[in-house]
């Protein structure tokens, strides 16, 4: 089954995070503030999660990752989750990876004057920036993505928000932020109802556009995008592409004291 570029899932991931903490008030409001640090982390952690589907393919990104173990493991969730595009494409399994970002969240120590660190939150940043900046090609090999990858790590420890809710967020929200992408083209993805399989009624199957939605292998597609890899798509990376140029502007602005608005 055809795929959704990774470089246009991880922008995607970046700019939904984005759109969440620097356009609407609700991320910067007394109940969850983030600082412009913490928004440009979760950013990147947004856009790594964001291609975490895919590693149920063997030709994904994160397949690429690790010579030979990275084949490996996108072999072991593939087979485990029914072939790409089946069991890691589900609501299910965004719950349960957000799950595992919340464990890793409560993962901290007492480091010296550093205070209270999040231990957790640095390691799984690591692969994920690793991730993201190998699937937007600002890196050319995977050592120099994981080499990106410790030192964001790295500054997660020095400079994430002191509410480290921020991170399973991010996770999470990626994570459905790939699957509402694949959503969007031909192929679809499976019902929210997974691993129940509910297909549509023989009625609904003769209506052209009806079983363009609701499939008869009982997916779900929106698909405006047509098949994955079209033309539509790569016009989307690009608009979702320059948006995240101007969000992190607009952090990098308020950052040092001369906000622009998004407006």
């Amino acid at each position: 089954m055809a795929a959704v570029m990774g470089v246009n899932h991880a922008t995607s991931g970046a700019a939904v995070w984005l759109a969440a903490t620097a356009a609407l008030p609700a991320f910067g409001t007394d109940a969850y503030p983030l600082a412009p640090a913490g928004v440009l982390a979760g950013a990147v952690v947004c856009a790594g999660a964001a291609l975490l589907p895919d590693a149920d393919h063997h030709s994904g990104t994160i397949a690429h990752s690790v010579p030979v173990l990275g084949k490996v493991v996108a072999k072991g969730i593939g087979d485990a989750t029914g072939g790409h595009r089946h069991g890691f494409h589900t609501v299910l399994a965004a719950a349960l990876i957000t799950l595992l970002a919340v464990l890793a969240g409560r993962f901290t120590a007492e480091v010296g004057p550093l205070g209270l660190v999040p231990i957790g939150p640095a390691i799984a940043t690591i692969p994920l920036i690793a991730f993201a900046v190998k699937a937007r090609e600002l890196v050319r090999t995977w050592s120099s993505a994981w080499g990106v990858g410790m030192l964001a790590g790295a500054a997660v420890v020095l400079f994430s928000p002191d509410n480290h809710a921020w991170f399973p967020i991010a996770v999470g929200l990626g994570f459905l932020t790939h699957i509402a992408g694949d959503m969007l083209t031909v192929e679809g993805v499976p019902s929210p109802l997974w691993p129940f399989t509910v297909r549509p009624p023989r009625a609904w199957t003769r209506v052209p556009g009806l079983r363009a939605v609701w499939k008869r292998n009982g997916y779900i597609a929106v698909p405006v995008l047509g098949h994955a890899g079209s033309a539509r798509e790569t016009v989307l990376g690009a608009f979702l592409g320059l948006y995240c140029v101007y969000g992190v502007a607009v952090v990098v602005s308020r950052a040092i004291g001369h906000p622009i608005d998004l407006a």
